[in-house]
This record gives structure tokens, C-alpha cells and sequence, in this order.
């Protein structure tokens, strides 16, 4: 089955050799996500795949992944042609390895843009969504360096997320390549679906401009999304 996705996966890149735009959801699928947020968690991530697949532009640009992270992390989505995924379902329990889960996503977005290099397709840098409620429950010094040099280096663009007021902002601060250092922040699980669509607005943007350019995306606090700097 693996060896099957690998090949539909290079498939993708010579039959549509549009520039890509690689995107990870890296989200935190703790116990103490359970009950409504986890639910309004899948509902939000349905939305956006569902906005992707409606931009004509953005649907042949965007490619989306998504790496959960609770006792342990796990690719539960790997990149493929929009058309073909399906958003599996959520499910809230365990601790809280964001440092694991940081690595992994970084792992598949290092695979991915290799395999644009390997079939001469051309990039934009990749984006990460980093989503958590909680403090981390492993090592995250690692995976900080790692996100800081590819952002350094303008290889990566993290986006870090707190849900709600227990989230732990000073960790979410060190993982940012935002202006700043600053925090994206959702007060309550029924803005999940406000995020998103903030979300999708900023890649249908990127995906339509030139690799490299200077870009402009929506103002994330018309969202309902609160920035702490």
C-alpha cells in the first residue's frame, strides 16, 4: 500500500508539474482535546480541504499533509493529489509529544521537496501549522533548532497556533518564524472553522503569486484569530 501511494505520488508531479505549494497540519490530538474540540478540530480541517479543492488555482498548487501528536506523533495524511484524500477522522487522547511531532512534519517536507527536485517541479517554501491546547510533554529543543534555521534561512514558514488560555505560549513563541515571534491564538474550538478559512485565503493568495515574491496574506484578527507578541 506503501509502495502503491509512493508511485501515485510521483505520478502527481509529471502529470500536473504546477508549482506547489507544500502544506503540513501538525496538530495536537491530546487527551485534553477530547470532546468538542476534537470535533470542531475535524470540522475545521474538513473545511479548509474543502476550500482548497474549490480554488481552481490553489487545488493544483497546495498539497496537504497532516502529522497528530499525542503520546506519540503519526502521519495520518501524507501528500497526494488533493482529489484522492479523504480527512480521517480525529481522534483525542494520550499526552502531549509535540516535539516528536514537529520532527515528523519537518521529515515529510524535507521527503516532499525532494521529490519536487527529483521530477524538476518547482516550490514554494513549505508552510507548517503547529496547533496545540497544552504544554509539551517531550524535548522540543531539537525541533526548535530545526524550525529556526529552515526559518532563518527563509526554508519554512511556521505557523503557530494556541488553542485556548492553557496553551503554552513561550514554547509556541520559539517555534515561530512569524514577525516577532508572535502567536496565532483561537480562544474557543467554535473559531476552528475561522482559522481555516483564514488558512485557505493565505494559500490561494501564495499559490497564485511567483516563488519568492513578497506576499501579503489576510489580516488573521478579521478571523477572529488574536495574535500574542
Amino acid at each position: 500500500m506503501a509502495q502503491d501511494l509512493m508511485v501515485l505520488r510521483q505520478q502527481d508531479l509529471v502529470s500536473n508539474p504546477t508549482t506547489r505549494l507544500p502544506v503540513c497540519l501538525c496538530l495536537d490530538v491530546s487527551y485534553s482535546m477530547s470532546g468538542n474540540p476534537i470535533r470542531e478540530l475535524h470540522k475545521g480541517v474538513e473545511y479548509f480541504f474543502e476550500a482548497i479543492k474549490s480554488d481552481e488555482i490553489a487545488r493544483y498548487s497546495v498539497e496537504l499533509s497532516i502529522v497528530v501528536f499525542q503520546s506519540n506523533a503519526t502521519t495520518i495524511l501524507d501528500f497526494a493529489n488533493i482529489d484522492r484524500q479523504r480527512v480521517p477522522s480525529l481522534t483525542a487522547d494520550g499526552m502531549t509529544s509535540m516535539g516528536e511531532g514537529v520532527n515528523l512534519a519537518l521529515d515529510i517536507l524535507e521527503q516532499r521537496k525532494e521529490e519536487y527536485s527529483n521530477k524538476g517541479v518547482d516550490y514554494y517554501q513549505p508552510w507548517m501549522v503547529l496547533m496545540t491546547d497544552g504544554y509539551p510533554t517531550d524535548d522540543t529543543s531539537s525541533a526548535i533548532s530545526r524550525v529556526n534555521q529552515l526559518g532563518n534561512n527563509k526554508k519554512l514558514t511556521l505557523f503557530p497556533v494556541a488553542i485556548g488560555d492553557d496553551a503554552d505560549i513561550n514554547v509556541l513563541k520559539d517555534f515561530s518564524t512569524m514577525k516577532q515571534n508572535a502567536v496565532l491564538k483561537v480562544t474557543s474550538a467554535e473559531y476552528f472553522k475561522s482559522f481555516f478559512e483564514w488558512l485557505s485565503q493565505s494559500v490561494a493568495i501564495v499559490s497564485q503569486s511567483v516563488p519568492g515574491e513578497k506576499m501579503t496574506t489576510p489580516n488573521p484578527t478579521e478571523y477572529n484569530i488574536e495574535i500574542e507578541l
